[in-house]
């Protein structure tokens, strides 16, 4: 039985899009165990961009794994999936239970304080298909997540907790952005790691 239905969890947008908070689907101690296992065992890298012709080299660490060894472009930049480590697979098997839906790749993000953050934008690539699901696991300090639609620049934004799981789908990322904001006051590490679906 899935205590987790979607049709019960309260749709945060107000239009165009459909984004469920499940709050924490990990224990306390599992959220301290995973972020440990993430921090020691995946391949972390500086993230790059390329932004109005200037490479840029990221604070925040990175890294992309996937069924087989998918490509993945965003900020003009091609990363190139690695093959799932045990505790990936765990993950993703739990986020899938409660989702009801099927990932095939994983992107993470290590954000080592509130200095380093988001700006605005959508995961609208034309490798991910339309109206994709995207399903974002969060290990580690709490953060504010915002997001803002693109026309009537209206907010929702909230904290997400250590173990807790946020899905956007539906047209989310045709008509809404969204930002993790920096802050002074988080002095912990934060591990993101959203679930998606390369399409052929």
């Amino acid at each position: 039985m899935n205590l987790f239905n979607s049709d019960t969890i309260e749709n945060l947008l107000p239009q165009e899009g459909i984004v469920n908070y499940y709050g924490k689907i990990f224990s306390d101690g599992e959220a301290v165990f995973y972020l440990q296992k993430l921090l020691s065992n995946i391949e972390w890298k500086n993230d790059e961009a390329i932004i109005y012709g200037k490479h840029i080299i990221t604070k925040r660490k990175a890294a992309w794994y996937g069924d087989s060894n998918y490509s993945y472009t965003y900020s003009n930049t091609t990363k190139h999936a690695l093959p799932w480590t045990a505790d990936l697979i765990a993950l993703k098997k739990r986020v899938e239970e409660v989702t009801d839906a099927k990932f095939n790749s994983c992107l993470l993000n290590l954000y080592h304080d509130g200095n380093e953050g988001m700006a605005w934008h959508s995961d609208d690539e034309k490798s991910l298909g339309k109206n994709t699901s995207i399903a974002s696991l969060s290990f580690g300090a709490e953060r504010k997540f915002s997001l803002k639609h693109k026309l009537t620049k209206e907010t929702v934004s909230l904290v997400l907790e250590s173990g807790s799981l946020l899905v956007m789908k539906g047209s989310t990322q045709t008509h809404w952005q969204h930002s993790l904001p920096k802050t002074t006051k988080i002095k912990n590490a934060r591990i993101n790691l959203t679930f998606r679906t390369i399409v052929a």
